[in-house]
């Protein structure tokens, strides 16, 4: 075996050592880690994505009918199908997997109560993206596509945080982070600004 895979394999074991995994847990850690990854990504996917069918959907409420009833016809499909059928289960596999990730590590270090902090948020998050479902699929649109436009980045907010706490951990400075995070916001923010200015110009 090549001596340089063999210490990157090495480093990788210790590291998992580390986190308090022994040698006989290592293949089924790594492997119930990948599914816990597949899944958040496939979560924030939907995430992002339902959000802007959200705004499609809102701004087909204001355009003269046939059109508004043929696009919110297909809207109203496209967002139920990947709600119910990719964003609901996804959301379902991260909360089985990451607690099974966590059980297999057996501690629970400042960042991962940290990490954990940001992903009750992003519960929290999710159900409100359910209200909003409910409320479109009902016809009611209470949010408007500008409100939907800055409501859709704090999923961006969410997964910014919780993925340099998953990297990083325990190395992170709380002075670098907390104002790494808080400047992110201010140019997602800006960025958000700057769009509106040049829709309202065309």
């Amino acid at each position: 075996m090549d001596k340089r895979i063999w210490k990157r394999r090495k480093g990788y074991a210790i590291g998992l050592k580390e986190e308090g995994i022994n040698d006989k847990s290592i293949p089924m850690y790594s492997y119930i880690k990948a599914l816990h990854i597949v899944f958040i990504v496939t979560w924030f996917s939907g995430l992002f994505y339902i959000v802007r069918l959200f705004i499609y959907n809102a701004e087909a409420a204001e355009k003269p009918e046939p059109e508004k009833s043929i696009l919110q016809q297909q809207y109203k499909i496209m967002i139920r199908r990947l709600w119910l059928i990719i964003t609901w289960p996804s959301a379902i596999l991260t909360l089985i997997f990451g607690p099974w990730v966590m059980l297999m590590m057996g501690t629970l270090p400042t960042w991962l109560i940290i990490k954990l902090c940001f992903v009750v948020g992003l519960y929290l998050y999710h159900f409100s993206l359910q209200a909003i479902y409910r409320q479109q699929m009902k016809g009611i649109f209470r949010w408007s596509s500008q409100q939907l436009r800055i409501w859709n980045e704090i999923a961006t907010i969410f997964l910014m945080a919780i993925v340099m706490l998953a990297v990083v951990k325990q190395n992170m400075s709380w002075a670098w982070g907390v104002g790494g995070l808080l400047g992110f916001v201010i140019i997602l923010m800006s960025a958000i600004r700057i769009y509106k200015s040049i829709r309202m110009k065309k």
